[in-house]
């Protein structure tokens, strides 16, 4: 056998190289050589309502202090699809953005109301998408218009129990989803049969208030953190809070359910979302920039500006509190009748 040139042994190193060179480029994610380079686009942030509440206002305080604290170097653009109460949305997104890691949306109990409700529900859950962390927590309220005859909760229950198809509660989700849980828990908590309380459903929290002031509703079951401006400028009262203990600011004259008697408690989570596709090292990006983002004092002011408490947990800790969070509202659907 001849012995390898100089000529043959160049060629060969090179190649060993190139198969070097080439190992190094797969990552943990299934091969991929981009794994290092995400995020490298521009994001779209989904609010899966229209605009005016809890999740629009989330949608664009997450993308505003994102980039203004410069935790993403990417645009991030806040889209609104209404519809459903996030039903029409949750069902384009998981069928055709399942492996897209630049669209994001959030989301609140719906995600979890709504595939475990009877009426209207969706087939999909907070299992067919990936949860990327819990950012903040809210409670309910019951309010009413400021010139209204309601001037406590009791009073209010007291008409729905004499006649409940003559006062309309309204909300911005469909029925059996949140607002609504919210509109009838007093009512049901007080012995009255929620499936005979009148409840108008709207496509977001800012479209349930025009409607209240607007005349067409008597009350509203909506997020306390939606009402401040409204409070502050005088246009309504609120009879309520669904809080274990009184929130303090401008709510701190708001009774709650306990104090008024009615064994309830209602806490409305609030968090982000990605597709089901995500890998290992883009919710591991995500884990990193959102507990970096919930410990910034530019957020702690957001969240201040609008009503909102802090609570963090990230994609594994959020998983397992959905879990948790999903056994008690299939318990609270099964007590109202609504369960599917």
């Amino acid at each position: 056998m001849k012995p390898i040139t100089n000529h043959w042994k160049t060629i060969v190193a090179a190649a060993l190289v190139a198969v070097s060179l080439t190992a190094c480029s797969t990552g943990s994610n299934g091969g991929s050589s981009n794994a290092a380079d995400y995020p490298e686009k521009p994001f779209i942030v989904t609010a899966p309502s229209g605009a005016g509440g809890g999740w629009d206002k989330t949608a664009r305080s997450l993308a505003k202090v994102l980039g203004e604290t410069k935790l993403v170097d990417q645009t991030m653009t806040v889209e609104n699809k209404p519809g459903g109460g996030g039903t029409v949305f949750m069902a384009e997104y998981v069928t055709k953005d399942k492996d897209d890691p630049y669209k994001l949306f959030v989301s609140s109990p719906p995600i979890l109301i709504n595939n475990l409700k009877k009426e209207g529900n969706s087939p999909y859950g907070y299992k067919d998408v990936t949860p990327l962390a819990q950012l903040t927590k809210d409670y309910g309220a019951i309010a009413v218009a400021a010139d209204s005859k309601y001037n406590d909760l009791q009073a209010l229950i007291d008409d729905i129990k004499a006649d409940a198809s003559k006062v309309t509660l309204a909300g911005g989700s469909a029925p059996g989803s949140m607002d609504h849980l919210i509109s009838v828990l007093p009512a049901f908590k007080s012995g009255v049969d929620p499936k005979t309380v009148k409840y108008l459903s709207y496509d977001g929290g800012g479209e349930a208030i025009a409607a209240l002031l607007g005349n067409n509703a008597d009350a509203i079951g909506t997020d306390i953190s939606s009402l401040g401006s409204y409070l502050k400028a005088g246009k309504i009262k609120i009879l309520a809070v669904t809080s274990n203990e009184r929130l303090g600011g401008d709510f701190k004259d708001v009774p709650t359910l306990k104090e008024l008697g009615l064994d309830a408690e209602f806490t409305i989570w609030r968090g982000v979302f990605g597709p089901k596709g995500m890998t290992a090292d883009q919710i591991a990006f995500w884990d990193k920039t959102l507990k970096a983002l919930s410990e910034n004092e530019t957020w702690t002011k957001e969240l201040q500006a609008n009503d909102w408490a802090s609570e963090y947990r990230n994609s594994a800790d959020f998983a397992a509190f959905l879990g948790e969070q999903e056994a008690v509202v299939q318990e609270m659907l099964t007590a109202l009748g609504m369960q599917k």
